[in-house]
C-alpha cells in the first residue's frame, strides 16, 4: 500500500462510516399494482355496462351482493355528488403526488398500497374524463351494492373505490407501525451508514 492509500485508509478508519442505499427502488411494484388495478377496473365497468345496464339487479350470494349499474357524479361510494370537476382535479393531484414520490420508494408494502390508490384513482379518473356528460364532468360507473340493490345499506361502489380504500388502509397501517416509504422504521433518517475499512 502506498502512502497516499494508507492515508486515505486511515481517514476512512477515523470516519468509520460511509453511505449506502437503504434498499432497492420499488417503482416496478407500484407500476405493476397500479396497472393491474386499472385494467381490472376498466374491464369490469365495460362488462357491467354491457350486461347490467337497463336490466334488473342481479342477486348474488343470497342477497349479500347485488350487481346493478349506477352513474355516480360524486366521489368514492357515491359521496360528494355534484362536485365532479373538483373531484377530477383532486384525483389528478393524487396521481401527480404518487408519481413524484415513486422514485424514492424503497418499501414494497408502501409501493403496493400506493399502487392500489394510484390504480383506483386512475380508474375513476378515466370515467370522469371520457364518460358523459363530458371531460372532468363524466359520471363514474358503480355496480356493486351490498345487502340491498339500491345502495340503501351501503353506497354502491366499484373496484376502483375498493382499491383506493384498501390501499389507504395499508398505508395507514404502515404509518402506524413506523414503516416509512423509504424502507426505514421510525423517524426518517439519513442514508444508512456502515463501517468501511481500508484494504491492503
Amino acid at each position: 500500500m502506498n502512502p497516499s492509500q494508507h492515508a486515505e485508509g486511515a481517514a476512512a478508519d477515523a470516519e468509520g462510516i460511509r453511505e449506502v442505499p437503504v434498499g432497492h427502488r420499488r417503482t416496478g411494484v407500484l407500476v405493476a399494482v397500479a396497472a393491474v388495478t386499472l385494467l381490472l377496473d376498466v374491464l369490469s365497468k365495460v362488462v357491467a355496462v354491457a350486461v347490467l345496464e337497463g336490466h334488473p339487479p342481479m342477486k348474488l350470494l343470497g342477497g349479500a351482493l347485488y350487481l346493478v349499474v349506477y352513474r355516480n357524479s360524486g366521489a368514492a361510494f357515491s359521496m360528494a355528488t355534484g362536485l365532479t370537476w373538483l373531484l377530477s382535479l383532486i384525483a389528478l393531484g393524487v396521481v401527480v403526488v404518487i408519481v413524484r414520490l415513486a422514485p424514492r420508494l424503497r418499501s414494497a408494502p408502501w409501493a403496493f398500497g400506493l399502487g392500489l390508490v394510484l390504480g383506483g384513482a386512475l380508474g375513476n379518473l378515466v370515467d370522469r374524463l371520457l364518460r358523459a356528460p363530458g371531460p372532468l364532468r363524466g359520471h363514474v360507473v358503480d355496480f356493486l351494492s351490498l345487502l340491498a340493490p339500491d345502495g340503501s345499506v351501503w353506497p354502491v361502489f366499484n373496484l376502483a373505490d375498493s382499491a383506493i380504500v384498501c390501499g389507504g388502509v395499508v398505508l395507514v397501517a404502515l404509518a402506524a407501525t413506523g414503516r416509512d416509504f423509504d424502507g426505514t422504521r421510525g423517524p426518517r433518517r439519513p442514508a444508512k451508514r456502515v463501517p468501511e475499512r481500508a484494504t491492503e
